[in-house]
């Protein structure tokens, strides 16, 4: 009986009875996601773009029925934006703009989203060889991404601790450098959250007297321009609502860019714009087939071509807000 008895406790220890494995670990993830009615996370999101890092505070907010809501502020200039899917539609709402855009989109299920869990539950489900590792107290899997607008980011890390809780989720490039780090702070899987949590009425908005006035003090030229493009035309106008710059960039990639000083709504309003919501590395954006726009720094932007990748209007957008003393080609 005791040989009996050494032999299986041999057999648990070598076996590792109770140890964390890929398969477990992955079903604890996916139980605690899909049967949450809703949850809330707080998270600190990280975008690495060239030399510079943009660093934001989330607030996640989830129910059932696919209502969700992300509150994202930048935290070198304070500027907060939210991101809210009701039964409806998707909005992104500048409140210190008193504006909202509102789309037609499948977001956030058109495109991997690193900090919200349904996106990276959808994220495991779609790959087949996701890999599993042991880290200093955490487990890791290693799992494909989808970003359309995107193709060099090829795979993210979604790291847990010993305890099978999330923790940071690690997304990287084709060449294993990370571009964006998302470290989980809280998860709440059991908020209690209702429908007036997703009202877009309720988010609060800034009166007229409090907002800032937006200027356009200089042309902002992209450090980034296609090869053999130039820029060929540029004009200043006066408009109702302030300055207007266009940008005309002839050559192998033709494009237009145009720069316009914000206008600020007396009161809040809701602009219908075609295309998905696209984070940037400062902001959200519009994005469609062929055109790119967002607002950054009281200025509005628009950027449209016909012969650009939605990868290669995502560049020149990112590289605006990066340094407004580049150097630029003209012909």
């Amino acid at each position: 009986m005791k040989k009996v008895l050494l032999l299986l406790i041999s057999v648990m220890l070598l076996t590792g009875c109770g140890s964390v494995n890929k398969d477990n670990l992955v079903d604890k993830f996916k139980e605690d996601v899909e049967s949450s009615k809703s949850y809330y996370v707080e998270a600190k999101m990280e975008i690495f773009n060239s030399e510079d890092t943009f660093v934001y505070n989330m607030k996640v907010y989830y129910m059932d029925d696919d209502y969700f809501k992300v509150n994202m502020v930048n935290t070198i200039n304070n500027h907060e934006q939210i991101i809210l899917r009701d039964s409806e539609s998707v909005y992104v709402v500048t409140p210190s703009l008193n504006k909202s855009y509102k789309f037609m989109s499948e977001w956030p299920y058109n495109s991997s989203q690193a900090y919200i869990l349904n996106s990276l539950v959808k994220d495991i489900n779609d790959d087949d060889e996701i890999e599993f590792e042991t880290g200093d107290n955490e487990y890791i899997l290693k799992v494909d991404v989808n970003y359309p607008n995107n193709s060099s980011l090829e795979y993210e890390k979604i790291v847990f601790d010993k305890s099978k809780k999330i923790n940071t989720v690690l997304v990287y490039d084709k060449n294993d450098v990370v571009c964006i780090k998302v470290q989980f702070n809280k998860v709440d899987y059991k908020a209690n959250l209702s429908e007036d949590d997703f009202d877009i009425s309720n988010i609060s908005v800034f009166n007229k007297n409090d907002l800032e006035s937006s200027s356009l003090d200089d042309i902002i030229y992209p450090l980034y321009i296609p090869s053999n493009t130039y820029l060929k035309d540029k004009q200043t106008l006066d408009t109702e609502n302030g300055k207007r710059i266009i940008l005309t960039f002839n050559g192998d990639k033709n494009f237009v860019l145009i720069e316009e000083e914000t206008s600020l709504a007396d009161e809040f309003i809701t602009v219908p714009v075609y295309g998905d919501p696209l984070m940037l590395s400062n902001t959200i954006g519009a994005v469609s087939s062929n055109s790119l726009s967002w607002t950054s720094n009281n200025v509005d932007y628009y950027l449209a071509s016909s012969d650009l990748s939605t990868e290669e209007l995502l560049t020149i957008a990112d590289s605006l807000n990066i340094d407004n003393t580049t150097v630029y080609y003209e012909k």
